[in-house]
């Protein structure tokens, strides 16, 4: 297939990320809660996440599926972050690498057209995700940056949230962009774990690292993860957790009470808190659906303080995180450095 239509035409206009702390919506929000149907449950889940702020025993554990940082919502994350709302992240990799540590190398996503030819697209190396576009090329380049971070590292396996440390650490000594969610968490002692590492540009770059250094292989050990994230829940029993869409982050966060129980620690807590952003139907019996009443009955969430909010992530969430900034909670909120905690976790803990 050929086109007349030039790559330098299409990648033109820059997605830009939306800033929180530019525009003070509680009036608005608290209006909406006098009013009717997703309005008001947004507004519900905004009270919530102001109680995560205010209750300094609260460890909040923010999840993120779907595309979201190639959609405008990075710089909201990392306000978050910033501000210590945020104590823990589970995500999707895609999120975390192909898109935020992607930025921080100094690419960018596109505004698109989700009525584009993608033959067109497919012929000039561009990769879409609904209405936004990114350069095939410059992914290939973060697939190529994530094998050498490997290359750098002893042989062994690592829990991803070890593994996404060493990316942070690779953007401060080489000076790249630093309004990056990767790197904001390793400055501040956040925790990222992503359970599902290598579906992503992290998983392209492990098998390139492997297949060309077998005898240095690097390997993400999602075991580890999930033992690091439950020994923050037993730490720290009191949690919140503010969910954008579902999938295996959903999940993998909800579980760690059950997780808990079965090591033996069988007075900790369910989730005291817990919000959720989808727009999935329940009616399928899939996951990123079910309700947090549903994940009750499993004993993972409590029900006096949960709401769904059956609304886009990227409509949703300035929404949410703008109403808890604005109102303040998080000002005497103390950064809880869970890095700290488990780089010390003794082996076989």
């Amino acid at each position: 297939m050929k086109s007349d239509v030039r790559k330098e035409e299409l990648l033109r206009e820059v997605v830009e990320h939306i800033d929180i702390k530019a525009f003070d919506v509680v009036t608005l929000v608290e209006q909406m809660g006098r009013t009717a149907f997703q309005a008001r449950n947004l507004a519900r889940a905004a009270s919530i996440m102001d109680m995560m702020q205010r209750d300094r025993e609260c460890a909040v554990i923010l999840t993120l599926a779907g595309s979201l940082v190639s959609a405008g919502l990075k710089k909201v994350i990392v306000d978050m972050i910033e501000h210590n709302m945020v104590d823990v992240i589970v995500s999707t990799g895609a999120n975390i690498v192909d898109q935020d540590f992607f930025e921080a190398l100094g690419f960018r996503h596109y505004k698109g057209d989700p009525f584009a030819d993608d033959g067109v697209l497919r012929e000039l190396h561009i990769d879409r995700i609904y209405d936004t576009y990114i350069d095939e090329d410059d992914l290939r380049v973060c697939d190529e940056t994530m094998s050498r971070i490997a290359a750098g590292m002893k042989p062994g396996a690592y829990s991803s949230r070890e593994f996404i440390m060493e990316m942070g650490r690779y953007i401060d000594t080489h000076d790249l962009d630093r309004n990056s969610i990767v790197y904001k968490a390793y400055e501040k002692g956040v925790p990222i774990f992503v359970p599902a590492f290598s579906d992503c540009s992290a998983g392209f770059g492990l098998v390139h690292q492997q297949w060309n250094n077998p005898q240095k292989q690097i390997a993400i050990d999602s075991v580890k993860d999930f033992r690091e994230l439950t020994r923050i829940k037993i730490e720290n029993d009191r949690t919140g957790i503010v969910m954008l869409g579902g999938g295996v982050p959903k999940n993998f966060t909800q579980d760690i009470v059950v997780a808990a129980e079965v090591l033996g620690y069988e007075d900790v807590s369910m989730h005291t808190y817990a919000v959720q952003v989808t727009v999935a139907d329940e009616r399928d019996g899939g996951l990123s659906g079910s309700t947090l009443k549903e994940a009750s009955s499993w004993g993972k969430v409590d029900t006096v303080y949960e709401q769904m909010v059956f609304s886009e992530a990227t409509v949703a969430l300035p929404l949410l995180a703008g109403y808890a900034y604005h109102k303040q909670g998080w000002t005497s909120r103390e950064p809880k450095n869970f890095n700290e905690l488990l780089d010390r976790e003794p082996v076989g803990s």
